[in-house]
């Protein structure tokens, strides 16, 4: 064993370059079948932890919990064990019409309304995605007929403040697609870290609905949010290997 990091619980021998990042730890469940030669790796707090091949490509899939908080310690501990590329594949509401349940949100800029990216760099600071990663998402949501949009992210850190409805039509007004809690940290430390990131949100919640009961019939349902759900998780692995043999 080598240097094991203290909350993934996992070190150096994983030897994986490239990370799934879901939120939820039963995620890893849907993302198995598509991968050989799985292993599950570790179970610690919100991180799980499996690896597995991808069309010969190594790929590691770790949930990171609910926040930037977790998804940020999750990041610093994959980058010290050799990761070079994550792809967070996650779920969003929308604040825009034309992002459908089970449509994916590209995310090409993220608006970083959490305190995690806060804590490491001024707010004039962009959260941004790496540009080529992104365009690998884009081909692989478009040679797969995926409906996919690209656009802007808004992460935030609470679902309970009281202000949710003026908060989210402000930023609905300023164009922004959809509503996430990880994306910004994701862009903003794997860019001060050196690392290639990208999300992939998948929209659980129709336009105007309510946030709570959509993710509830999300975790419960075969519907349109599962199908979201499996295009992310394949488009993500394609982007994966189409940066590998750039």
């Amino acid at each position: 064993m080598g240097n094991v990091q203290p909350h993934i619980q996992l070190d150096e021998s994983i030897n994986a370059k490239y990370a799934l990042l879901p939120g939820d730890p039963a995620r890893l469940d849907r993302i198995a079948p598509y991968l050989e030669n799985v292993q599950e790796l570790a179970f610690n707090r919100e991180y799980r932890s499996l690896v597995g091949e991808y069309k010969g490509v190594r790929i590691l899939a770790i949930s990171t919990g609910i926040g930037g908080a977790s998804t940020g310690i999750a990041i610093e501990e994959l980058h010290n064990i050799g990761v070079e590329g994550m792809i967070r594949i996650g779920s969003c509401g929308t604040l825009q019409p034309e992002l459908k349940v089970g449509d994916l949100l590209l995310v090409n800029g993220a608006v970083r309304d959490d305190g995690a990216s806060k804590a490491y760099i001024a707010p004039q600071y962009p959260a941004i995605p790496d540009a080529e990663l992104l365009f690998f998402c884009m081909e692989a949501a478009k040679e797969n007929g995926f409906p996919y949009h690209i656009g802007i992210a808004r992460s935030h850190d609470s679902f309970y403040t009281g202000e949710e409805s003026n908060i989210y039509s402000y930023w609905a007004k300023q164009g922004v697609f959809g509503s996430d809690m990880e994306t910004a940290a994701l862009f903003t430390i794997g860019r001060l870290r050196g690392i290639k990131t990208a999300s992939i949100l998948n929209n659980v919640v129709p336009y105007d609905g309510d946030t709570s009961e959509s993710i509830g019939n999300y975790v419960d349902g075969e519907n349109l949010a599962m199908t979201g759900e499996k295009n992310e998780i394949i488009t993500a692995l394609e982007a994966f290997v189409k940066y590998h043999n750039r």
